[in-house]
């Protein structure tokens, strides 16, 4: 197991941590679904046909990940929250086990 740290915004404008343990193999947007987080929506299941999964990586971690494919990059135009350098959907994203510790920042709205 792994641990994902999910980053949002609270309603008193302070940051709120929640750590989730995950599996390698599974995308970071399923660990999110599957630990509820209110911040991934996921609308599309993973399918590429939405940004409901729009997450923040903090620029230390994005080295660690997969390239960002066009096909991506257009959907992430569509996110409702604006794009920012680590932007990327969740639903791409597979967890390995060098992903250990890895902070996610959750954008403030996904609709």
């Amino acid at each position: 197991m792994i641990t994902i740290h999910f980053i949002s915004q609270g309603s008193d404008a302070q940051p709120h941590e929640q750590a989730v343990q995950a599996k390698p193999g599974m995308s970071l947007m399923q660990a999110a679904v599957d630990a509820d987080i209110d911040g991934v929506k996921a609308d599309c299941g993973g399918m590429l046909t939405c940004a409901t999964c729009h997450v923040l990586i903090e620029p230390a971690w994005l080295g660690l990940l997969p390239p960002i494919t066009s096909e991506e990059s257009e959907m992430l135009d569509f996110a409702a929250a604006p794009r920012e350098p680590g932007s990327r959907l969740s639903c791409q994203i597979p967890l390995t086990s060098n992903l250990d510790g890895l902070r996610v920042g959750l954008p403030i709205t996904q609709y």
